[in-house]
């Protein structure tokens, strides 16, 4: 190739070849693109940290679960120092419960644990959050849904309170009782009602409760049981009934059949045709030589039925036995009397405040 031909295809390799500067300008525009993409990936990140964080500390979703699990883990004063939890008797009489409920019940002992607590939904309404969550209550799976409002800011945090409090109560009819317990926690009628021990013993309790709670209430007494009721509380200020009949144990029917044994026999030692106050006896028209002899032979087979707020004995057939001599006011003649007289034995057990049974035994015709 001559020089001629040398020196032009030089003279184009050098013009088609970028500058300096013009290949520090372009890897300056890639270096630029590159941070720019790092940029909005970083933001992205940001924000979805920043979401990720306010849903799980800071959301209305948040404050209702820190709730359910302080229940389930049985941090009650925790739970009670929530904002917007306690409420006053002036706010319960407003949501037409009973101002006077007690707060027996709003303490470890008597709660069970909840598990698998998860938020199901959130909606805004009328600048309340409606916050709805579903969890496990010992057997039974529920859900239930708060009332959450903005309570203030720190910093640029947003705080949270219980726009209606998530307090419940239960209306606890007891018959044949007073002493019950609540998830293995005793309490006694007289204890949680105002009236005290002048309580009237059918007159509902008034209980203030944890929604979501399952409480399980039962009485296991010398004088009576009932199984356990389970009353599962899932909806905030809601009252829930409960009225439990109890039954008798056998050791107070023993108890029973036993008083009204001795009472019998207590009878049988009146030597007159009717012993005072007793549920036999004998009516003759005309006299008797010598005072009678009584004597039980069958006594009844006492069993008991609810009434009220105490028993009654259910009517039963017994029998006793009299001897005695009639003379006839007509002819003088002497009858000798040694037989059976039936009867029908009832009557009414009233617990008494001290614990103890009135007994009263009667006639049932």
């Amino acid at each position: 190739m001559g020089e001629q031909a040398r020196a032009a295809e030089a003279g184009t390799d050098a013009a088609t070849r970028p500058s300096p500067a013009r290949r520090r300008s372009r890897r300056l525009a890639l270096d630029l693109a590159a941070l720019s993409v790092v940029g909005l990936l970083l933001v992205g990140a940001i924000g979805a940290a920043t979401v990720t964080v306010y849903r799980d500390l800071y959301s209305p979703g948040a404050f209702v679960t820190r709730y359910l699990s302080l229940l389930s883990e049985g941090r009650v004063p925790e739970a009670l120092a929530l904002p917007g939890v306690p409420i006053a008797s002036s706010d319960l009489t407003d949501a037409g419960l009973p101002g006077d409920a007690s707060e027996a019940l709003l303490r470890r002992a008597a709660l069970a644990p909840l598990s698998d607590i998860r938020v199901v939904g959130e909606q805004a309404s009328d600048g309340v959050e409606l916050v709805t969550v579903s969890y496990q209550a010992g057997p039974h799976a529920g859900t239930s849904t708060f009332r959450v409002e903005r309570a203030g800011w720190v910093g640029l945090a947003p705080t949270w309170r219980f726009a209606q409090s998530p307090l419940a109560v239960i209306d606890l009819t007891l018959r044949g009782a007073t002493a019950f317990s609540v998830n293995g926690f005793a309490v006694d009628t007289r204890q949680v009602s105002p009236d005290g021990t002048k309580a009237d013993p059918l007159a509902p309790v008034a209980l203030l409760v944890f929604s979501p709670g399952l409480y399980s209430i039962s009485v296991d007494t010398p004088v009576s049981s009932s199984p356990g009721v389970a009353v599962l509380s899932d909806t905030p200020q809601a009252e829930v009934p409960v009225d439990i009949q109890t039954q008798p144990t056998s050791t107070f029917v023993d108890v029973v059949q036993e008083r009204v044994e001795s009472f019998l026999t207590a009878c049988t030692t009146q030597q007159v045709l009717q012993p005072t106050g007793c549920p036999f006896g004998l009516q003759v028209r005309n006299r008797i030589l010598e005072p009678p002899v009584w004597s039980m032979v069958t006594p009844p087979k006492i069993a008991l039925q609810p009434d009220g707020a105490g028993w009654s004995i259910v009517p039963a057939d017994a029998a006793a036995h009299v001897v005695v001599d009639i003379k006839s006011i007509f002819d003088g003649t002497v009858t000798h009397v040694d037989e059976d007289v039936p009867f029908r034995v009832g009557g009414t057990i009233t617990m008494l405040p001290d614990g103890t049974a009135s007994i009263q035994v009667q006639s049932a015709g």
